[in-house]
């Protein structure tokens, strides 16, 4: 199988030689140092904290964090390549599926948003993994209609105390950070939405139903309720009333990198199907020199040179400083379906081998089938893109 860069699949010119080096090094940590037994751990859904700190010895989680707090103080565009080489190099994707929900829904909102002591106080030990963050946003009532959360945020002086019932809390399990959001007053609709940094020790704070998957399964998953929970209001997010731009800013950085990942992982699934078609014979050839195979070997090349332009694009606009909300949202509902799309085509072109669990064909299309849902569903995407066109 080829590295990934030199095989059938060209690195985009976009890339500088310091993004191709920070690539083939993650390509290579990852096939170093992510190599567990993933057919267990995916049976017993067993999350890996060491796997987690190495990544963060290598740096992945301090990667947007600015040299001032502790970080590596690097451009989107550089973890972007980073995670696809992660996505390459290994097949643990609910690991980077943790890992991502922690950069985009936590550290980067934080960010964004926080103040001077919130920043000094969280960003040093989110960035070197000492803290797992998370996001307390969907409702059992509010996924896709998020903004119509009944989490209550009741303001008694210095404090507020909240009560409601989170769900779908990816890392709940294993998190010591939350960024949580409420309402002040539902008769405020949007206007009442506030977020909040509460941490994992703070009373009236209770992880509750453990959630299983379809997959991603190595990738924690929990309820989280909030009862009579005291949080200060020196550990709010950004101004009272002003959480749904601390989320909406939270989704433009997930949908428009959480799948970078996925990148890597269509780029394996291309690499190991060319060859398994090169190998493997019926009827007296390779299977590859059937047409029907090779078309499916085609439309995966076609995927992920569509896709690879659109993930990268998010990166050079943030780099910019310019607003990415209608990009990443095309960016996420092509490669999830791509994505899909070419799971399938990977299981078919191993045939019976692909529906075995030891061939881990079946585990990429379980994981792939659950990116049309998280960071809002495909149709969601497709109101925001409506939306940037002006419909």
């Amino acid at each position: 199988m080829s590295s990934g860069l030199s095989g059938p699949v060209m690195t985009l010119p976009e890339l500088t030689s310091e993004q191709r080096e920070l690539q083939e090094g993650a390509i290579a940590f990852a096939r170093e140092s992510l190599v567990s037994d993933m057919v267990a751990r995916d049976r017993s859904g067993d999350f890996d904290r060491d796997a987690w700190r190495r990544c963060a010895e290598f740096g992945v989680l301090g990667m947007p964090v600015p040299k001032a707090f502790g970080g590596l103080g690097l451009g989107l565009t550089e973890l972007i390549a980073v995670m696809e080489g992660l996505g390459f190099g290994t097949r643990d994707q609910g690991l980077l599926f943790s890992l991502n929900a922690h950069l985009w829904t936590n550290t980067m909102p934080i960010l964004t948003f926080g103040t001077d002591e919130q920043k000094r106080r969280y960003l040093p030990p989110l960035g070197d993994g000492t803290l797992v963050g998370a996001n307390a946003a969907s409702e059992p009532n509010a996924g896709s209609d998020i903004f119509s959360m009944r989490t209550r945020a009741a303001r008694e002086g210095d404090v507020y105390v909240l009560n409601g019932t989170k769900t779908f809390v990816t890392n709940a399990p294993v998190a010591d950070l939350f960024v949580a959001y409420a309402t002040v007053n539902p008769a405020l609709g949007t206007m009442g939405i506030t977020a909040f940094i509460v941490e994992r020790n703070t009373p009236g704070l209770t992880i509750t139903k453990h959630i299983d998957k379809m997959g991603l399964r190595t990738s924690p998953m929990a309820e989280v309720v909030f009862e009579d929970c005291r949080v200060p209001v020196t550990q709010r997010l950004g101004r009272e009333g002003r959480g749904v731009a601390v989320f909406e800013s939270s989704m433009e950085w997930e949908r428009g990198c959480i799948l970078a990942n996925c990148l890597g992982v269509l780029r394996r699934q291309l690499d190991e199907c060319i060859a398994h078609a090169r190998a493997r014979k019926q009827f007296g050839k390779s299977i590859g020199k059937f047409q029907s195979v090779a078309n499916r070997l085609v439309d995966m090349r076609v995927r992920l040179d569509t896709c690879r332009p659109l993930v990268y694009r998010i990166g050079m606009l943030k780099d910019r400083g310019e607003d990415a909300t209608t990009e990443a949202a095309i960016a996420k509902l092509h490669v999830s379906d791509c994505y899909v799309k070419s799971s399938l085509d990977a299981v078919q072109v191993f045939g019976g081998y692909g529906y075995m669990t030891e061939q881990q064909m079946e585990r990429d299309l379980r994981d792939a089938i659950g990116s049309t849902l998280y960071s809002g569903t495909t149709e969601i995407q497709r109101n925001i893109i409506a939306r940037g066109m002006g419909l």
